[in-house]
């Protein structure tokens, strides 16, 4: 059967050629053959040069997303047990990340050459997320594959908001393999013990990109008091307080996320700390109106856009945290400013700073730029994989 074939306009067929995976409708010249959504595809040049196979998506701005460079590979369970294979031995052989009760990401989409998949491990459960259709429609073959390579004791769907207008993808939360997650499911990480809701946190129930920022942003927090806004679970508010911090405020405006932040300092036996279920921008207003000060403030939020129109009311959104933030650090205190909105550059989050500190007329050295936990990797084809930046700095 001849595999049906995707042809480029002329003069777009280079960044195929150099491996990014993603082909917008707008790049497609015609289509030879009649694909159905979430099959197998050859992707050609206006010249009729072979560029790549991968999965189709008529409902999807991705077209074509793209997994082999070589022609004739066929995209079956041998082909995605390589891939799945070669990403659990970055982790496990390279990384050295697995043991018991341990969390980490196990597949991270493009990073590791499987567009539109997530899978995070947490202790004996994996949690594992589709974005994209036609992998979604093999989820019965990669739960099999992952079931032979990680042995879990369950495997539990969630699903990104808004992902099924974008992809045509009808899925809901819940189990697709073995036992359901306890409600105690417990990691260890560094020391410390978290509580993960794989049912109902967010993201897949952990922020497992932020491990290694974590212990760097701790090491700065002994004898400080400390400010974690956006706190989620209590992740770098419950790091500070075992490294020694004098006083941790947590915020955030979850009470459920704040429930289990609660029951992961005591688990740990911190009793330094205090978490306020708020609006973050509200409360750190009112913490400003009351002079309120902190040796240390993170500001970690959630992604602010999620298209290029909404970025600039994002980079407002930033701004205005850090003019807050900056009014509640002392004297010399260090400002933990973190972005997950991939699509607001590294430059563009030091240019609001610089700004916030020149308005604020405190001078400001940049001490760290970190990006995310390396089970996160980055592939350099598709550099948008990139997306988490975490600056440290002193603001004077």
């Amino acid at each position: 059967m001849t595999t049906p074939k995707v042809v480029l306009k002329s003069k777009r067929a280079q960044p195929f050629f150099g491996r990014h995976p993603w082909v917008f409708a707008g790049a497609i010249d015609r289509i030879e053959g009649a694909p159905v959504d979430g099959a197998e595809v050859d992707l050609y040049s206006s010249g009729d040069n072979f560029v790549a196979r991968g999965l189709f998506n008529s409902q999807s701005k991705i077209h074509v997303r793209l997994y082999s460079w070589e022609p004739g590979v066929v995209l079956d369970r041998s082909f995605f047990r390589g891939r799945l294979g070669r990403a659990v031995e970055l982790r496990h052989h390279v990384l050295n990340l697995a043991g018991p009760g341990r969390g980490y990401r196990v597949v991270f989409s493009e990073s590791d050459f499987l567009s539109g998949m997530v899978v995070d491990r947490y202790g004996d459960w994996l949690a594992v997320q589709f974005t994209a259709l036609g992998l979604a429609s093999r989820r019965e073959m990669i739960v099999d594959v992952l079931r032979e390579l990680l042995q879990p004791r369950g495997v539990y769907l969630r699903t990104e908001k808004g992902i099924g207008k974008l992809e045509g993808i009808e899925l809901h939360d819940g189990p697709l393999w073995g036992e359901p997650p306890p409600p105690d499911l417990t990691i260890e990480e560094n020391g410390l013990r978290f509580l993960v809701n794989l049912a109902e946190g967010q993201k897949t129930g952990y922020y497992l990109d932020q491990r290694e920022n974590r212990v760097a942003v701790a090491g700065l927090c002994p004898g400080k008091r400390v400010l974690d806004a956006f706190c989620y679970s209590g992740g770098f508010g419950l790091y500070a307080a075992k490294a020694g911090a004098t006083e941790v405020l947590g915020i955030d405006a979850s009470e459920p996320a704040l429930d289990l932040a609660r029951r992961n300092a005591v688990a740990n036996g911190l009793g330094n700390t205090t978490f306020t279920c708020a609006d973050v921008f509200r409360q750190l207003s009112d913490l400003v109106a009351a002079g309120r000060k902190f040796d240390v403030v993170v500001l970690d939020p959630p992604k602010f856009a999620r298209n290029r129109a909404a970025v600039p009311e994002a980079l407002k959104g930033y701004r205005r945290l850090h003019q807050l933030a900056v009014k509640l650090l002392d004297r010399d205190g260090v400002l933990v400013s973190c972005c997950c909105t991939g699509l607001i550059s590294l430059p563009d989050l030091e240019d609001v700073i610089a700004q916030v500190a020149a308005e604020a007329k405190r001078d400001l050295q940049i001490l760290a730029r970190r990006g995310p936990s390396p089970d996160h990797p980055v592939a350099i084809s598709c550099r948008e994989s990139g997306y988490l930046k975490c600056l440290i700095s002193r603001v004077l």
